[in-house]
C-alpha cells in the first residue's frame, strides 16, 4: 500500500464529475488499499478518489457510529470503527429530516463551515469486488456518505455551506 497525495483547491479534478467504474481489477483493488491508507494517515473519515486525483465513482468511509465527541482520544481509537467500500454509489432514499452540522474536508483545508444535509439516507453501490450493496446510515455516518458522494459529482462543501470561516489552527477539525 502507498500513501497518495491529497489533492488540494484549486485542482480542476475537484469539480469534475467522476466517471463510473467498469473494471475490477487488481488495479482497481490496489487504489481501494491506497485510499483507505491515505485517509487513514490524513487523518479523516472518508476520502473519494478525485481527492487522490482519480476521477472515478470510488470513495471509503471509516468511523465509528458509537463515537462521542466527550470520549478521551484513547476512548475513541478502542471503539471499533466500520470501513465502507462504496464504488458508483448513488443515494437512492433520504429522509425529510435535514440537520446543519460543521464540516471541513482534506482537500481544503483550514476552512470549515455550516452544511445541510439529511439525517439518514440509503445508499446502494458496488463493493470492492463489484457486488450490489446497499446501506442505511443517518447522523454523521449519513453527513460523511453525502459529503464523499458530492465529491464524485464535482460538488464541495464550501459550495452548498450557509456559513464558511478559517478553522483556527489551536482546535479541533471536523475534515471529512
Amino acid at each position: 500500500m502507498t500513501l497518495r497525495p491529497i489533492v488540494t483547491l484549486p485542482d480542476p479534478v475537484l469539480k469534475r464529475k467522476a466517471k463510473p467504474v467498469t473494471k475490477f481489477d487488481k488495479d482497481l483493488q490496489t487504489l481501494i488499499d491506497d485510499m483507505i491508507e491515505t485517509m487513514r494517515d490524513a487523518p479523516g473519515v472518508g476520502l473519494a478518489a478525485p481527492q487522490v486525483d482519480i476521477s472515478e465513482q470510488l470513495i471509503v468511509v471509516e468511523y465509528s457510529e458509537e463515537d462521542d465527541d466527550e470520549d478521551t482520544e484513547e476512548e475513541a481509537e478502542a471503539k471499533p470503527k466500520k470501513l465502507y467500500v462504496m464504488i458508483n454509489p448513488v443515494i437512492v432514499k433520504a429522509s425529510e429530516e435535514k440537520v446543519v452540522g460543521v464540516e471541513g474536508c482534506l482537500s481544503i483545508p483550514g476552512i470549515q463551515g455550516d452544511v445541510e444535509r439529511y439525517e439518514a439516507i440509503q445508499v446502494k453501490g458496488l463493493n470492492r469486488f463489484g457486488k450490489p450493496q446497499k446501506i442505511k446510515v443517518n447522523g454523521w455516518m449519513a453527513r460523511i456518505f453525502q459529503h464523499e458522494i458530492d465529491h464524485l459529482n464535482g460538488i464541495l462543501f464550501t459550495e452548498i455551506a450557509s456559513r464558511l470561516w478559517k478553522f483556527p489552527p489551536d482546535e479541533e477539525e471536523h475534515e471529512l
